[in-house]
């Protein structure tokens, strides 16, 4: 049985204006997203991939072609999208948990019950007992946890992900993508992730979406099928399963890397 579509992406073409003249960023995108799916998206430096989240966030309007998130139009930011950045854009003077709640804070949402959902989130992803800490006494890996914390407590239908662990140093950028992906998958979010790391790409991911040097276009859609361990998924597991390398492989060559 097929599973609901999320977003459907129509026909979306970028041009900027500039001194210079006019400059296409995309080119016919043309792609859907399904409930529950990790989709990933990868192409070359500066080809526009954090320009296409932007503008299924409603951040920015197309030149044409169109965003349907949950078959709704997309021509302005809503809330039923959540997007966390490369930075986790914590606020130093307030708490985690104050941190946690500021999304519903804003929105005027607050009472009882969101106290005890963010309270019981922070325990889940082993947060709690630093709920009255501040980020600068967390390690990079446990504010990008906040950070996503206070993503899901906005119940958002879609997550974009623009490098979120762009910023953190090796070992702990396998770690918190180890983490987030599950906690993606145990909350059935759908999502889709922008990242330079292709092996990141492939371990998060149930299918790629690679694309070309600008003006982009969808090069290929490559659906990700490994086999992990007593069959349980995770990022960390996926990069040990025997298809890992010929995944990296083909889209390395799709890419089209030079070193």
């Amino acid at each position: 049985m097929e599973k609901n579509i999320i977003v459907e992406i129509k026909n979306i073409e970028m041009i900027y204006h500039t001194l210079n003249g006019e400059i296409k960023a995309l080119e016919n995108i043309d792609f859907k997203v399904f409930e529950g799916e990790i989709l990933g998206i990868v192409g070359p430096s500066g080809c526009g991939k954090s320009t296409l989240l932007s503008i299924i966030a409603g951040l920015i309007t197309p030149t044409t072609g169109k965003v349907l998130v949950n078959e709704k139009r997309v021509t302005k930011p809503s809330e039923d999208i959540g997007y966390m950045f490369q930075k986790d854009h914590l606020f130093e003077w307030r708490t985690i948990l104050q941190n946690v709640l500021l999304g519903l804070e804003v929105r005027g949402k607050i009472d009882e019950d969101s106290y005890k959902e963010a309270e019981k989130l922070l325990n889940s992803y082993g947060l709690g007992e630093f709920k009255d800490m501040y980020p600068r006494q967390l390690s990079g890996g446990m504010r990008q946890r906040a950070a996503l914390i206070r993503t899901l407590m906005l119940k958002p239908n879609l997550l974009l992900l623009d490098e979120p662990f762009s910023a953190l140093d090796y070992q702990t950028r396998l770690a918190i993508a180890d983490e987030i992906g599950i906690i993606l998958k145990e909350e059935k979010k759908t999502a889709l992730l922008v990242t330079h790391d292709i092996a990141e790409a492939i371990s998060l991911s149930d299918r790629i979406l690679i694309l070309t040097n600008r003006p982009a276009t969808i090069k290929d859609i490559i659906k990700i099928d490994l086999t992990c361990p007593q069959g349980i998924r995770t990022p960390l597991k996926s990069r040990e399963a025997p298809e890992f390398r010929h995944y990296f492989n083909k889209i390395w060559k799709e890419l089209d890397v030079h070193v």
